[in-house]
């Protein structure tokens, strides 16, 4: 896989993580994603703002863990775009249930409306769509996580994935921000 290049990548891992997801029958796929597991929580303070994601169809949901941090008393955050051109910001996210408070925004997910309040998360959640057991990350490739967590480190940087995004190794660039761990739904990588 390491001679592929990052695009050729992400259009591999995009069809492995289809198949994966979409071969999940939906009882099982319903369990998964609910609970942070028992490490994870352990490093996160009672008093931390969560920053999540608004899971696209096929990433690792993330709307469980909204749940579950809203319910312990966590200040919720998720990323917002002004424009398609703009910073990747965080807001506040105040209804995990019915999500009342989300706009569609430039790239058509889900973000806070535009008067929500912004905030810097100190635990991050990010979606991927590959990852090292050594913590490498492979995104989107728009680089808006990677230049957030260069402008905010965070006290944790957690990547939601399926087992089938894992890789042997990614292409690195230096500008890649790795994370702290990993959660897939039979695994944590990290936390040591």
């Amino acid at each position: 896989m390491s001679d592929l290049t990052k695009d050729q990548l992400r259009k591999q891992l995009r069809a492995a993580r289809r198949a994966h997801v979409e071969a999940l029958p939906d009882s099982i796929r319903g369990l998964l994603f609910h609970r942070p597991p028992a490490p994870l929580l352990a490093r996160i303070g009672d008093e931390a703002v969560i920053g999540l994601y608004h899971a696209a169809p096929l990433e690792a949901p993330a709307g469980g863990y909204a749940r579950f941090f809203h319910e312990a008393g966590h200040t919720l955050a998720l990323p917002r775009f002004a424009e398609r051109g703009a910073p990747m910001t965080f807001a506040r996210h105040s209804d995990p249930y019915a999500e009342s408070d989300l706009e569609v925004g430039p790239f058509g997910m889900l973000q806070p409306e535009a008067g929500a309040e912004a905030l810097v998360p100190d635990v991050l959640f990010v979606p991927l769509v590959g990852f090292t057991p050594a913590l490498a990350r492979l995104g989107q490739g728009g680089g808006h996580y990677d230049r957030w967590l260069a402008e905010h480190p965070p006290a944790l940087a957690v990547g939601l994935a399926w087992d089938a995004q894992a890789c042997d190794a990614l292409p690195t660039e230096a500008h890649d921000k790795p994370l702290d761990a990993v959660v897939t739904p039979t695994r944590i990588y990290g936390l040591t």
